[in-house]
């Protein structure tokens, strides 16, 4: 990277932007990771936002460690008596419906804000004020609503009209908005500007700490102060595994990502070095023990292909609820070397805004299998699993590849094809993104793009009405944005077009 300060992947063109913007000010990966996840609040608000939480992966450059941020949600610290306010919708993907709930009682405790202000003091170089200013402008003098966003609102349109207060800024007039009409939200460019200047507490006895404890208490919910002031973002260790020479760095426990992660590539390798090649059907074997390793609890088949303390790892992840929606990545790598892997979610967000501060909290509660017990018993002060995973990859030449995606539960099969395609095929990033995937449900359905070699495709057509040939790339199989920086300074990226990807070298 010498003629260059540094390469951006995210999921909107303006995400990319205000993290360019950052770094051609001078900021380093990690101030540009936080103005890039300031902005998915503005632009990929279906995805993220200042009510929701998500992880840092982050490795500063001539490190050979790095150190994962977990500002992921929290289950409340009780459970309110009278009764929570929690109701279904359904979201339209055209051929599946699905349902979420929503409403106050679907709402974890927020981390965002308290992580992005943990991440700016261990990490950063400038002021908080100055990476606020590009998600704050576009709030305020509004952009173009791209075409991928407006299909999201269409797909959650329930969650996006559920309120008088929702309706407000995405569906005025009565009608959501369409791709191309300009898309404001001012009151949450105040709201981040306010926060930039009096810092987190604004989120815990600020106005909008008690705005979020005083509606929640007034219309079903489970927060309070208490909670707000009882979060703590998480520094943790990450998950290391080696393929292929390279140390690949993990979201670990009690994120669920990492272990599944690490364990396909444990049996990916264990297929070549018995033979094998790693093609489609390595992969849908892969994925499928994937699926049997996470139902059995880490026991058995993790032991036998991952060793004991994968295993292990893989039993803690399960011991928290688990929260596995929508999600947004930005990924930045900066001349220097510093690395940043940044991944949010919101949930869909649960239909009501915060006061006037212009967003809605998640709705992490509403996870289907949050608890064996049903929705409504989830296990109090818990941090919630994720299936998140921000993801640094270190090859002995010295190239750092960060990476992550969305995608629910096809979160960690995207990261395992994308990973394989680098390590294990030597493809070039934009190629190793766009390759086709495939995904295995856990009772063995078979999704799989157009693309893989016939022979491939004809064992998964075999699988019968188990088999879901897409007719073309889809967000389905996740949005896959990553920055890489190789041994000798060279830069590429690539932004996943599944997911409105971008990507920029600075």
């Amino acid at each position: 990277m010498s003629n260059t300060k540094g390469v951006v992947a995210a999921g909107h063109e303006l995400t990319v932007s205000a993290a360019a913007e950052i770094l051609d000010d001078g900021g380093n990966a990690f101030d540009a990771a936080l103005a890039g996840a300031f902005m998915t609040f503005v632009a990929e608000a279906v995805f993220a936002s200042p009510g929701g939480g998500g992880f840092l992966m982050a490795r500063r450059a001539g490190s050979d460690k790095a150190t994962l941020f977990d500002c992921f949600v929290e289950t409340p610290l009780k459970r309110r008596r009278d009764g929570a306010a929690f109701f279904p919708v359904h979201a339209d993907f055209g051929p599946a419906k699905q349902e979420f709930h929503i409403g106050l009682g679907s709402s974890a405790t927020p981390g965002a804000i308290p992580g992005l202000f943990a991440i700016h003091e261990a990490l950063c170089r400038l002021p908080m004020k100055r990476l606020v200013e590009p998600a704050a402008r576009a709030a305020r003098i509004g952009f173009p609503l791209s075409a991928f966003q407006a299909y999201l609102f269409t797909v959650i349109a329930p969650i996006l009209t559920a309120s008088a207060s929702v309706r407000r800024i995405f569906a005025p007039g009565g009608k959501l908005m369409r791709a191309g009409e300009i898309f404001r939200n001012e009151e949450l460019g105040e709201c981040l500007e306010w926060v930039a200047e009096d810092g987190p507490r604004l989120f815990v006895d600020g106005d909008v700490g008690r705005a979020i404890a005083e509606e929640s208490l007034a219309q079903g919910g489970h927060l309070t102060e208490r909670d707000l002031e009882q979060y703590g973002v998480a520094i943790r260790d990450p998950l290391y595994w080696r393929h292929q020479g390279a140390a690949v760095a993990l979201n670990p426990p009690p994120a669920a990502s990492g272990a599944l992660i690490a364990f396909g590539l444990a049996y990916l390798e264990a297929i070549s070095a018995s033979g094998g090649a790693i093609d489609a059907l390595a992969l849908r074997q892969a994925l499928a023990a994937m699926n049997e390793a996470r139902k059995r609890h880490g026991k058995d088949l993790a032991e036998r292909l991952a060793g004991g303390a994968l295993a292990n790892d893989l039993r803690e992840a399960r011991r928290h609820g688990g929260a596995y929606r929508g999600t947004t990545h930005v990924s930045v790598i900066d001349a220097e070397g510093n690395a940043a892997a940044i991944s949010l979610s919101n949930g869909e967000g649960n239909g009501f805004v915060v006061g006037r501060f212009g967003f809605m909290l998640n709705n992490m509660l509403g996870e289907e299998d949050l608890a064996s017990g049903g929705l409504d018993a989830w296990r109090p002060g818990t941090r919630l699993s994720s299936m998140m995973a921000p993801t640094l990859i270190l090859e002995p030449d010295g190239t750092i590849t960060a990476l992550g995606t969305g995608g629910s539960n096809r979160i960690r099969a995207a990261i395992l094809q994308v990973a394989s395609n680098l390590l294990d095929h030597g493809m070039s990033l934009e190629r190793a993104v766009a390759a086709p995937r495939l995904h295995v449900e856990r009772d063995g359905a078979v999704s799989f793009e157009p693309g893989f070699p016939e022979g491939a495709e004809t064992a998964f057509r075999a699988l019968g009405d188990k088999a879901h040939a897409w007719p073309e790339r889809n967000l389905f199989f996740g949005g896959v944005h990553a920055a890489r920086r190789h041994g000798d300074g060279g830069a590429e990226g690539a932004g996943d077009p599944r997911r409105g990807g971008v990507f920029r070298v600075v």
